[in-house]
């Protein structure tokens, strides 16, 4: 007992204070660290990343040796090579600082509410579930895309503006086949159809199951890009598909749909309240 007294006072002086500055710090390079390696993992950098853990290994395996040249080596292409990883891995790169900045990624911890009108009425949410099913029932293909915080008007000016208000009769006359708005997305925003035909970037995620067709990617795509909620009806089998957040979410029903929209539709709250972490309705029906 004595001894290990004796070990103790002589290492409490080098025992740190920690303070409450020291503890927020910890905290927020934690969340950072792990939503930078979540995203590593996802992406071709982690493939990368393996790469740099050999030749660091190799770096070790010189020092200890003192092999010289091949320190030498190493230390001088550093710098050459952190240039040529922001140039190949670019796409990635813009990729996670558009998830960074999306309100979610902070939203998901811990976030105030403040009162806000909701983004479309009771009436356009019937509507747009009228539409989905009417549409499915037909076997019609459809691309729908709901506007939410970021704006979509880079793509709504890819197609033909509209600016009508939402009814299941007109939505449902775009997309029927061989007429002059059918091909391409239509941008829904609040109660009105922004545009129609509209061409939205595919998803290059190469983990997406190759019987994907365009108008899926194509959703996936501009929900990897933007905070929107994205309804696909497949032309080929009627199943009506949501995509959200880079996820595809397969053979959904009137009520999950219904749920989703409500979610997006952001009611108004009667008082700012303080919310944390928000689940996840269950049975969620993800493919990658």
């Amino acid at each position: 007992m004595d001894a290990i007294r004796n070990l103790i006072n002589d290492y409490k002086y080098a025992i740190p204070d920690v303070t409450v500055t020291d503890i927020i710090e910890i905290i927020i390079l934690s969340f950072l660290i792990y939503h930078l390696v979540k995203w590593i993992k996802k992406t071709r950098a982690w493939t990368l990343v393996k790469g740099l853990a050999v030749i660091m290994l190799f770096w070790f395996i010189g020092v200890i040796f003192q092999l010289n040249v091949v320190i030498w080596i190493i230390s001088n292409t550093i710098d050459v090579g952190i240039i040529a990883i922001l140039i190949v891995f670019q796409p990635e790169l813009r990729k996670a600082l558009e998830q960074l900045g999306k309100k979610n990624i902070v939203r998901s911890i811990l976030i105030f509410d403040d009162n806000k009108d909701e983004r479309f009425s009771d009436h356009t949410l019937n509507e747009i579930i009228r539409t989905t099913f009417e549409l499915a029932r037909k076997k019609t293909g459809a691309l729908m895309v709901i506007e939410e915080e970021i704006s979509l008007n880079e793509f709504e000016s890819t197609g033909i503006i509209i600016d009508s208000i939402i009814s299941s009769e007109l939505l449902i006359n775009i997309f029927e086949r061989n007429t002059p708005l059918h091909d391409g997305a239509v941008i829904l925003r609040g109660n009105r159809i922004a545009a129609a035909t509209c061409y939205l970037p595919l998803s290059d995620n190469t983990q997406l199951s190759k019987d994907l067709g365009t108008r899926h990617r194509a959703g996936i795509g501009i929900s990897e890009m933007s905070d929107c909620l994205t309804i696909i009806v497949s032309e080929e089998t009627g199943k009506v598909s949501i995509a959200k957040e880079g996820k595809l979410i397969r053979n959904v029903d009137g009520d999950y749909l219904r749920a989703k929209l409500i979610d997006a539709q952001k009611k108004a709250v009667d008082n700012k309240r303080l919310k944390f972490w928000k689940g996840r309705l269950r049975n969620e029906r993800e493919v990658d």
